[in-house]
């Protein structure tokens, strides 16, 4: 048995690279993890992915995945749990196909990138190999022709629940992703921050807002809550700069 973990980006299918499409192709068996009517339409974003490149009828098999602890504590070792359950949750499944079956995993945007999957099938002990995709933080840059780095500087990619750390630490060049609360909102009226914000790029539903970050917070907050409602779900990420 082994398994492919394929990039699929933010859920357009034109987002899907040739080698992706190849790989996806070869599945003989698709697990999916199953969150519920949380994620709202992205399961049609997916299957929509799987009839535009995928002859036949794909198999999909859809698996209940466990709630991670998410109460104040050892943020480090409440994922490492989550990973353990959904290994355990992948197994159950695996245990029950023809172990010559080719295994897949669609990954939102890329999986090298703030993503689990790959923990996760290491845990599995079966063979696989990794497809990137188009990441979030390649379709921020690319909606809002920019370049990330400034000439010769650096670029910081962290997750919302580090970024004050990280500020505080002297970076100010950052993207964030991961961070349903908007912490940046903790920098307005300190003046000297700018930002480029995108939610569910590369989408039909993609909304794009810049400018000094003072003045956009009001506007994000309130395009963020408006895509929540209609879909279910946002997937937002956003470039800060002092």
């Amino acid at each position: 048995m082994r398994a492919h973990l394929v990039g699929i980006g933010g859920g357009h299918p034109d987002q899907i690279t040739v080698q992706a499409v190849a790989k996806l192709r070869e599945v003989d068996v698709f697990l999916v993890a199953d969150k519920g009517s949380s994620v709202g339409d992205l399961a049609q974003a997916r299957a929509e992915i799987l009839r535009r490149h995928v002859p036949g009828e794909p198999t999909v098999i859809q698996v209940p995945d466990p709630e991670r602890d998410r109460k104040p504590g050892d943020y480090g070792t409440a994922v490492l749990d989550w990973h353990d359950a959904r290994a355990r949750a992948y197994e159950e499944v695996l245990a029950q196909l023809d172990p010559s079956s080719t295994i897949g995993f669609l990954v939102w945007g890329d999986p090298a990138l703030y993503d689990s999957t790959i923990r996760v099938v290491e845990r599995l002990g079966i063979d696989f190999d990794v497809t990137p995709g188009i990441s979030s933080v390649s379709m921020l840059a690319a909606a809002h022709r920019l370049v990330l780095n400034r000439i010769g500087g650096p670029i910081v990619i962290t997750t919302g629940r580090a970024l004050l750390d990280d500020v505080n630490a002297g970076a100010d060049n950052v993207v964030v992703m991961l961070d349903g609360h908007l912490t940046c909102r903790s920098l307005v009226g300190d003046g000297r921050w700018s930002i480029h914000w995108g939610a569910n790029l590369g989408t039909d539903d993609e909304q794009l807002v810049a400018g000094p970050l003072d003045d956009c917070i009001g506007e994000i907050e309130q395009v963020r809550a408006q895509l929540k409602a209609e879909h279910g779900w946002v997937m937002d990420t956003y470039l800060l700069r002092r």
